[in-house]
């Protein structure tokens, strides 16, 4: 595998760079790491991942992964210019709101950019990411090193804001609903850690399911629905009190929010 850096190896980088090691996709050696405080990747340059500069990480890389935040990309790309102008540097971008032909402006209409939008379970292999490009090979070979991550998407690029709520957002949306479950469980009768592991590997088999079968879910749904059964009783009492509206209403809200990040 290429020599791979992340500029901005926060949250959302660290993961991917942990994710690309655990399961096998390059050595953490070959894995260059920087942020605008280095010192808070001390941990990681323990493990062994090569911590350093911008301008380092970008001489050094074949893959440069841009993760900092959308405000910020411009101000590093523009720093970046002259060393990105490589035919053999890739610039892979997981920067909400900012598209594939700024980057190429910025970084000087050299550089292949390919966009991605994984989520934070890239770290344990079990991300969506939705990668988005002009150039197939370029697409193809984002997609070889996210495949072991966890389940890949190709999309077109207008989609990427849809992307970010859906995939990315959406670990947030679906935590939020575990955790409502838990205390669910807690007040009929478990301890929290209890109900907290239920509650997880719940809807660990309940995305199994869907993504085993590729039902729709209602399909699963009926399959344990029983006439006059608890399960429609408590199914219904949701819908009742807006369950799925408001599910869709918060999708659609993070959405409309997403233009004003830059």
């Amino acid at each position: 595998m290429k020599k791979i850096g992340i500029i901005g190896a926060g949250n959302i980088g660290c993961a991917i760079a942990k994710g690309m090691v655990l399961q096998k996709v390059i050595e953490p050696s070959n894995l260059f790491l920087s942020r605008k405080r280095n010192g808070l990747l001390a941990d990681q340059k323990k493990e062994g991942f090569a911590v350093t500069d911008n301008h380092t990480l970008v001489s050094k890389c074949d893959v440069i992964i841009l993760a900092v935040l959308p405000g910020q990309a411009k101000e590093v790309i523009l720093d970046l210019k002259g060393l990105l102008q490589g035919e053999d540097k890739l610039l892979v971008s997981v920067v909400s709101a900012v598209s594939i032909q700024e980057l190429k402006e910025w970084s000087g209409n050299q550089t292949e950019v390919v966009r991605i939008m994984p989520n934070t379970a890239v770290e344990y292999g079990a991300s969506m990411t939705c990668i988005a490009g002009e150039e197939e090979q370029a697409v193809n070979l984002v997609k070889s090193m996210f495949d072991p991550l966890g389940q890949t998407m190709v999309i077109k690029e207008q989609l990427m804001p849809a992307a970010t709520i859906l995939a990315a957002c959406g670990i947030a949306f679906f935590l939020r609903f575990i955790r409502a479950v838990s205390q669910g469980g807690i007040q009929i009768g478990f301890h929290a850690e209890e109900a907290g592991k239920i509650a997880a590997q719940t809807a660990l088999g309940a995305a199994e399911l869907l993504m085993q079968t590729e039902n729709h879910p209602e399909t699963e749904i009926d399959r344990v629905t029983t006439p006059m059964g608890c399960t429609i009783s408590g199914l219904n009492e949701m819908e009742h009190f807006g369950l799925s509206s408001s599910m869709i209403k918060g999708i659609v809200k993070s959405y409309s929010e997403i233009s004003d990040l830059k």
